[in-house]
């Protein structure tokens, strides 16, 4: 489960995800129109994200939520969007995806997400992990 190190201050939230993947664009962009709360989402490709603590296997793997107070990455990401909407159900929503035993569901579940996004309706050969990363 990906977890904060030492970060750079950031002053408000902020979503951090592969640009250069369309299925994670796509994504992010449905989110943004969905979620009457959404933070600034910035490609990872157009930031120093060493500088907030995250590495490149970091954010070739996972989207990250950072906040001035937190990091947290794959479906901790999406469970931090949720929790800081206005409405209970996604709050609720939100709680779930961060407790176990959902969260180890969510984790596994996000993971092959992530490795298979390349094959996933929207998906391109643009968002494949590096071979030797994908196992």
């Amino acid at each position: 489960m990906p977890l904060a190190r030492v970060p750079k201050p950031v002053t408000r939230p902020i979503l951090i995800f592969d640009g250069d993947c369309a299925f994670c664009t796509t994504w992010v962009n449905r989110l943004a129109e969905l979620l009457p709360r959404f933070p600034e989402a910035v490609p990872y490709q157009w930031i120093d994200y060493g500088e907030l603590g995250l590495d490149r296997h970091d954010v070739t793997h996972y989207a990250w939520y950072v906040s001035p107070t937190r990091q947290l990455g794959g479906h901790l990401a999406l469970s931090a969007l949720l929790r800081c909407q206005r409405g209970p159900g996604w709050r609720f929503a939100g709680w779930l995806l961060a407790t176990p035993p959902i969260s180890w569901v969510a984790a596994v579940a996000y993971a092959a997400v992530a490795r298979y996004r390349h094959l996933l309706p929207g998906g391109t050969p643009a968002c494949a992990l590096p071979p030797a990363e994908r196992g």
